[in-house]
């Protein structure tokens, strides 16, 4: 399985959980520049929720987490205030972050508010 289908794979568990949850989700893979895409865009309430999704198959490269680096993390937010811009009707906003595991079986973390 290659990492970007491993990726597609956990953005679509990702986009399930949060309905579930009862976000609706605005889109997905959104890119601003060369550094920037986000994730998923959702809606919780009244809040404008930019999600990034890090999805691996094992923790053997270490836990999905691990790799929002401060430098990725200032990415989303050129991103999340390029976004606010074009859509000014949102007054409140929030950075979340999702972490699946794929095996042994699916693991689900939704870390809110990074």
């Amino acid at each position: 399985m290659s990492n970007i289908s491993v990726g597609k794979q956990g953005e679509e568990i990702a986009k399930n959980y949060l309905v579930k949850n009862g976000y609706k989700i605005i889109d997905t893979n959104v890119r601003f520049s060369r550094f920037c895409e986000i994730d998923i865009i959702a809606c919780d309430k009244k809040s404008l929720v930019f999600v990034e999704v890090k999805t691996r198959t094992s923790y053997i490269c270490g836990h999905p987490l691990e790799s929002i680096t401060k430098v990725k993390y200032q990415h989303i937010k050129q991103g999340l205030f390029m976004y606010l811009q074009e859509h000014k009707e949102y007054k409140s906003y929030r950075i979340d972050a999702i972490s699946i595991l794929l095996k042994p079986e699916v693991k689900i973390e939704h870390l809110k508010n990074i």
